[in-house]
């Protein structure tokens, strides 16, 4: 019936497969939310630390003015 029409089916997907499909973008997503918040908490951390160093050396400056 299917040579008659002239298309070749190769397979198919059941709902085991699209079970599997979902579960592997779903997982791809939450993959790359952990990794986004991973990179932020980063940032964040780099720019509390330069902070930190800029108030140490304004704190610095203030202290030998005072001298």
């Amino acid at each position: 019936m299917n040579e008659d029409m002239g298309m070749k089916i190769f397979g198919y997907l059941d709902a085991g497969s699209g079970s599997l499909i979902l579960q592997a973008i779903l997982g791809g997503l939450a993959g790359i939310a952990v990794a986004f918040k991973a990179w932020k908490a980063r940032m964040m951390g780099k720019r509390a630390l330069a902070e930190v160093e800029t108030d140490e050396v304004s704190d610095e400056t203030t202290v030998s003015s005072e001298s």
